[in-house]
């Protein structure tokens, strides 16, 4: 038996023409959906700004050493076997010439080598003295408030091997005065023969 065509279930011209239009605009409309996701051009501005984070994040992090020393032909420090790794802690930097709190100078030595007497109190020497107080009030504040970083009374002691015993005896004290009694000297790692 052979089906009679269905009038009904024929399409018609019309019908045809009206479903690939259908097509034609569903296809469009999914096609714009889709390029409005698309990013056309890169804001430059901000790619900058997230890449200047990056750097000074990854500059902060691949330190060898906490403990910056700068080159200098004034200074020599002393040869040393230790293992040990320097911390991150306030730098006193004596060399023939200054004494330096941080990296800024404090104190000038004549040429004896030893600090300018208008700068001496007894043994202790009152610019580096100012500089100290502000560092370790610094350090006490953010210990106060950071309970991570206490204060540790630690000072790093960056000297050149021929300044006198006296000198670096006055910066002692004067480190001591001002609550710094756990001194770290700087010394260059040699190798073991």
């Amino acid at each position: 038996m052979a089906a009679a065509a269905n009038p009904a279930n024929e399409l018609t011209e019309d019908d045809i023409a009206r479903n690939r239009f259908r097509k034609a605009m569903a296809r469009k409309k999914r096609k714009e959906r889709e390029a409005e996701g698309e990013i056309k051009e890169l804001n430059i501005t901000a790619m900058m700004d997230i890449m200047t984070i990056i750097l000074v994040f990854l500059i902060k992090s691949y330190t060898a050493s906490s403990v910056t020393m700068t080159a200098s032909e004034d200074i020599r420090p002393p040869l040393s076997t230790t293992r040990l790794t320097p911390k991150d802690t306030i730098a006193i930097t004596v060399t023939p010439r200054h004494i330096l709190v941080g990296d800024k100078v404090k104190a000038t030595l004549e040429k004896n080598m030893q600090p300018n007497a208008g700068e001496m109190q007894g043994k202790l020497i009152l610019p580096v003295d100012a500089a100290l107080k502000k560092e370790v009030e610094k350090l006490k504040y953010i210990a106060e408030r950071n309970p991570s970083a206490p204060f540790m009374h630690e000072v790093s002691i960056i000297g050149d091997r021929r300044i006198p015993y006296e000198v670096l005896s006055s910066v002692l004290y004067t480190a001591g005065q001002n609550e710094l009694e756990n001194f770290r000297f700087v010394v260059i790692s040699k190798a073991d023969d």
